[in-house]
C-alpha cells in the first residue's frame, strides 16, 4: 500500500524539486496559509473515485505541482476527461509538464472562479485550493451535475473548537448527502458529497 503508482511518484519527485511541501507538517513550518501536497489517503481515495468516471469529466481546484491530479489520471477511464486548475504560474507549468504526454488532461492557470465554470459540469470535483468562504463554497456544488461527487480534504477528525465551514457546506446543503472519510493516519479526513438536486 505504500507503494505508489508512476505518475504519483515523478509529480512527488517535481514537489520535492520545486521545494513544494508534501505534508501539512512541511507547509506548516514553512508558514500560515502554505498549501501542501495531496496525502497518499487522500490519493487513493480520489484514484478509486476517478475510476467511476465513465465517459465524464472531473475537475480539480489546486492543482499545486500536480500529485492529486496524477492519481486521478493514472486511474480514470479512457473516455474521462480531467481539468485542473492551478492559480501559482510556476506550479501550474510544472504540472502541464507533467502531463503533457496525456491529452486527456488539461492544466489551466488562474482563479477557478474565472476559469473553470465553461468545463462544468463536473462528475467529480476535487476542491483543494481557495474559496473557503461560504457563499464561494456553496457555489462549488453548482460546478458539479447531478448525481457527481464533490471531495475536499484538509479536514481533522475531531470535533472543532469553533465552526467548520467546510463541514457546514456538506452537512448542511440539502442538495449534497455527504459523508466525512477518515484518513489510516487517524490524523486527517476528506468531506464526499453526492449532488441529489
Amino acid at each position: 500500500m505504500d507503494e505508489l503508482p508512476d505518475l504519483v511518484e515523478q509529480a512527488c519527485v517535481l514537489a520535492r524539486r520545486l521545494g513544494f511541501p508534501l505534508t501539512r507538517e512541511e507547509a506548516e513550518r514553512i508558514g500560515p496559509g502554505v498549501p501542501s501536497a495531496c496525502l497518499p489517503g487522500v490519493g487513493r481515495f480520489l484514484a478509486v473515485m476517478a475510476a467511476g468516471c465513465r465517459g465524464g469529466r472531473i475537475g480539480e481546484i489546486g492543482t499545486g505541482v500536480g500529485i492529486g491530479a496524477a492519481w486521478m489520471a493514472g486511474a480514470m477511464p479512457a473516455d474521462c476527461s480531467l481539468v485542473t486548475v492551478e492559480i501559482d504560474e510556476d506550479r501550474a507549468a510544472a504540472a502541464r509538464d507533467l502531463f503533457a504526454g496525456d491529452a486527456r488532461v488539461s492544466v489551466l492557470t488562474g482563479d477557478a472562479r474565472a476559469v473553470l465554470g465553461p468545463y462544468a459540469p463536473f462528475g467529480l470535483l476535487f476542491a483543494d485550493g481557495g474559496w473557503r468562504d461560504p457563499g464561494g463554497l456553496a457555489s462549488l456544488v453548482e460546478l458539479v451535475r447531478v448525481g457527481g461527487r464533490l471531495v475536499m480534504d484538509d479536514v481533522t477528525p475531531a470535533t472543532p473548537v469553533r465552526p467548520d465551514v467546510k463541514r457546514e457546506l456538506f452537512f448542511g446543503d440539502s442538495r449534497l448527502l455527504s459523508v466525512e472519510v477518515v484518513l489510516p493516519d487517524l490524523r486527517n479526513s476528506l468531506l464526499l458529497g453526492t449532488r441529489l438536486s
